[in-house]
């Protein structure tokens, strides 16, 4: 797991709480950051998966040139 994919899993994570404290209380403005913190989670997140599915297609391109 990189960097990118423990940030956004954070931050994913933090939105879900934010937006559900906001439909608790109504608060309609918390809700809707939470939403957009859940939504920039959620693309940090796939930006650190593509960049392992990246890595791991190197290592076994690397892995074939040796064999």
């Amino acid at each position: 797991m990189n960097k990118d994919q423990m940030k956004g899993i954070a931050k994913e994570t933090e939105g879900k709480v934010r937006k559900n404290i906001g439909e608790a209380t109504g608060n309609m403005s918390e809700q809707a950051k939470g939403i957009g913190q859940e939504a920039m989670g959620k693309v940090q997140k796939n930006l650190g998966d593509a960049k392992e599915d990246i890595k791991q297609q190197k290592q076994d391109r690397d892995q074939d040139k040796q064999h």
